[in-house]
């Protein structure tokens, strides 16, 4: 029992509770206790009536013992609230604008809706974009070119920005591209793009074939089944192969491989999936092609699939931890972890017949073959309190017996549970345990009893990252497989009153050491952190678990910002001889900074993800606090196509600090827009939905951007008329908008821009410039009403009098924003506002 072991015997860190307390605890929750209980009890709704209330107390037994689920299930699970349990699933992306395409893939349209459907409800989600046709393809039905699929991924990672955006949990994302495909090259250089793709990880698939066309120094073909337009083809010379696909490019596998290898060495991505190892060992290989991962990258994973999580922190299992000191010698509970291993596969079954599901395909695809993955976390801090070190043999070899008998007792865990409840629908022995899936590898008395009775779950193991979970559940304990970071850092906590409070977290080895007797001024060899390895050594512990695992390992190779281009690119090749399906790896730059900082003193100043730098500009307001507020109300008055209206305009302000460069910065935020309009009619009811979406966006620091995104709304009602603009003349004239939505926008930019929260573009200005106007103002004063300018009756002698032309639809005018540009002697005139623009 968990109570038995020193390792454990330390109060947990203050910080540690008040993470879980904030992200996990609901209602009158309180403690960690209280969080088991309502956990278990709804996991356990999946047993028959008759014997949940013991299998209720066996699953917070096993939490006691250390086992955990993924964030989604410790948050959601039992707490009667429309969230998924399951924290990442795979959507597929067909060759189509709607509906499906020629391979029964959903159009472009309809994945971006059901993904977006997916992130609302709490789940990342993983594509592979290959099956869109490259950028110049010919498109039958409308007789155009296509766009190429990194087009589509902007559109998909605008989709999640605002998912983000609107106050929902983030959605992570994965995108993936083929080796073959021939946008490959723009997929590797597109995030070199400032911005572009924000939201998404992005990964080449990479295959068998491809690498040992590097090897060889081969050409390889960039193609796809799409056929290229005309003008390509009469460019390029392309022709179709007798497999029916496209060679838009030759190229050598060297040089793309060299593109790859130097864009990851120098940014980070794209990153490096293994598919064929991926698809080679998967046990359902003759029924599913593997073709994308989890964002994370730990579960490959089919059209729909999902990752069922649930870490065990290994740390718990420590007998007398640093015992050497002493004179003993420390050791492991391995019956405990079998026996812990065996009850969550258990619970993490139960997972998948409680969880919502956003789709109904990913509930058809996770009941067809019950996936789950049993993890471990804090691999690190086990090693050290054994007396082990992480990047030396014997450190390996420890983790490879853990990864063996994890394995092994997971896999007759679901031999048992088949015999209970059956096998998983899709089970076919005869495949399953043919020559070369993981499972043929499995101890002959496992698939004995495989073949005899079945199997619940058609895969059972993930090595997951656990950086929120490891925080808030074990102490603070090493992410996933991966060595402790930092034996201490400073955590900065904003708190309920808008005070900052400074927290030291400590590794928990490293706290255990000096209750044990040790020196933290002396600490023995086997604390060896990240950052005190070798590339090669970190990549050496995946190999050394990687047999043992169904799925994949998410882990970061952390490379220091001197190590060799060509090493660098020895490392990914030699990870593709040794049989991983994956790789990742960060080396610190300019560009890319640190991952995570041990003191201070190395965090950049400038970084808006600084834990002791916070911009007072981006940090997330939950809720209007209670009272008056700074308040601005201004009529807006505009026309129509239907006529003349008007409406009061109210934006409250909220004196927001933060920290830049170290010093305190106090500016003010607008956190609320409110119209008083009725929902009488349809324009009424989306203003009001507009209003309540600008205002979540404000409380998430995303004002100015949402603004800028609603100005370019448009609909087929006509334009509409507010505000003026200033000619190349010096005259004014009117200002014209796509849609009322984008009036108003234009409206609120205004207010903000007088107020002195954006320029007069309705950029946002930036937070110090923000501080000198607020400095400026007294503040908790409610403003008055800026009075709007007049704009002049009179008209100047010789002056067009631009509310008297006839307007007349044409193109977009640059200055007045009318459509009404039309060729008139020779030149670009604007019937709007008489503006005179390009003669020809």
């Amino acid at each position: 029992m968990a109570e038995d072991n020193p390792s454990t015997a330390l109060a947990p860190q203050q910080f540690s509770v008040d993470v879980m307390l904030e992200k996990y605890a609901k209602g009158d929750e309180t403690s960690v206790e209280d969080i088991y209980r309502r956990v278990a009890r709804g996991v356990a709704l999946a047993e028959p009536k008759e014997s949940r209330a013991k299998i209720e107390e066996a699953f917070v037994d096993n939490f006691r013992r250390g086992a955990l689920g993924a964030g989604r299930i410790m948050s959601a699970a039992g707490a009667g609230i429309d969230a998924t349990l399951i924290n990442c699933f795979v959507q597929p992306v067909g060759d189509a604008i709607q509906g499906v395409d020629s391979n029964g893939l959903p159009g472009i349209y309809v994945a971006l809706l059901q993904a977006a459907e997916t992130m609302r409800r709490g789940g990342g989600v993983g594509y592979n974009f290959s099956a869109i046709r490259p950028r110049g393809a010919r498109v039958h039905s409308t007789g155009s070119a296509a766009s190429g699929p990194c087009s589509y991924m902007d559109v998909f990672d605008a989709s999640c920005r605002t998912v983000e955006s609107a106050g929902a949990r983030r959605g992570a994302q994965m995108g993936i591209l083929d080796c073959t495909h021939p946008d490959l090259l723009e997929f590797i250089a597109a995030k070199h793009t400032k911005g572009r793709w924000n939201n998404f990880n992005v990964s080449v698939a990479v295959t068998d074939e491809f690498m040992h066309a590097v090897a060889d120094d081969a050409m390889w073909q960039l193609v796809h089944k799409a056929e290229p337009s005309p003008s390509q083809r009469a460019a390029e010379e392309m022709h179709q192969r007798e497999d029916g696909l496209w060679i838009y490019r030759e190229v050598r596998a060297r040089d793309v491989w060299n593109t790859i290898m130097r864009s990851t060495y120098d940014i980070a991505e794209p990153g490096v999936v293994f598919m064929s190892r991926m698809n080679d060992d998967n046990n359902l290989r003759a029924v599913e092609a593997i073709r994308a991962t989890n964002p994370c990258g730990e579960q490959p994973l089919p059209a729909y699939g999902c990752c069922n999580l649930g870490p065990l922190d290994l740390t718990r299992f420590v007998r007398d931890p640093f015992a050497q000191m002493r004179g003993g010698t420390p050791s492991f509970d391995w019956d405990g972890l079998a026996r812990t291993t065996r009850t969550q596969v258990r619970f993490l079954d139960d997972v998948l017949d409680v969880t919502l599901w956003p789709l109904d395909e990913q509930a058809r695809e996770a009941e067809a073959k019950r996936r789950i993955g049993v993890g471990f976390t804090g691999l690190g801090d086990t090693l050290v309190m054994l007396g082990l070190r992480y990047d030396a043999q014997e450190g390996r070899d420890f983790a490879t017996r853990i990864g063996r008998m994890m394995r092994d007792e997971a896999y007759r865990a679901s031999v048992e549970l088949a015999r209970e409840r059956g096998a998983f629908p899709l089970f076919d022995a005869k495949h399953y345990l043919e020559g070369g899936t993981f499972a043929s590898r499995l101890p002959d008395d496992i698939k004995r009893a495989i073949r005899e009775h079945g199997i619940r779950n058609s895969h059972l193991l993930s090595i997951a990252p656990t950086g929120t979970v490891s925080l808030a559940f074990a102490d603070n304990a090493s992410n996933g497989i991966e060595p402790a970071f930092s034996w201490t850092y400073q955590r900065t906590k904003r708190m309920a009153d808008g005070s900052r409070q400074t927290f030291a977290v400590e590794d928990p080895a490293y706290r255990l050491y000096p209750e044990m007797g040790g020196d933290v001024n002396a600490l023995p060899d086997y604390f060896v952190s990240a950052l005190e390895m070798s590339a090669h050594d970190h990549m050496e512990m995946m190999a050394a678990v990687q047999p043992f695992v169904d799925t994949s390992i998410s882990k970061t190779v952390n490379v220091p910002a001197d190590y060799p281009f060509d090493k660098f690119q020895d490392l990914y090749f030699e990870a593709w001889q040794r049989g991983l399906k994956g790789l990742a790896t960060y080396r610190p730059n300019e560009t890319l900074g640190a991952v995570l900082s041990a003191t201070p003193a190395e965090t950049p100043s400038d970084s808006p993800d600084s834990e002791l730098d916070l911009d007072p500009l981006r940090i997330a307001i939950d809720h209007r606090p209670k009272g008056e507020l700074p308040a601005i109300i201004e009529k807006v008055e505009y026309l129509t196509q239907a006529g003349k209206k008007s409406l009061y305009l109210a934006v409250s302000f909220i004196e927001v600090t933060g920290r830049i460069a170290g010093e305190d910065v106090t500016i003010e935020r607008p956190i609320e827009f409110f119209i008083p309009t009725g929902q009488r009619d349809e324009s009424q009811q989306w203003i009001t939905a507009t209003m309540r979406s600008l205002s979540l966006a404000a409380r998430g620091g995303f004002a100015a951007r949402t603004l800028q995104d609603m100005r370019k709304v448009s609909w087929d009602r006509g334009q509409v008329r507010l505000g003026d603009v200033e000619r190349l003349d010096g005259h004014r004239s009117p200002r014209w908008h796509d849609s009322e939505v984008a009036a108003l926008a234009y409206a609120t930019q205004q207010i903000l821009y007088r107020r002195g929260f954006l320029d007069a573009e309705g950029n946002q200005l930036p937070s110090r410039a923000l501080a000198r106007k607020y400095g400026d103002r007294a503040p908790h004063a409610v403003a008055p009403a800026d009075e709007p300018e007049e704009v002049a009756e009179a008209i100047a002698p010789g002056e067009i009098d631009p509310y008297s032309l006839p307007l007349m639809h044409g193109r977009k005018c640059a200055t007045c924003g009318a459509n009404a540009v039309i060729r008139k002697d020779g030149c670009d005139f604007c019937t709007a506002c008489g503006e005179i623009g390009a003669c020809g």
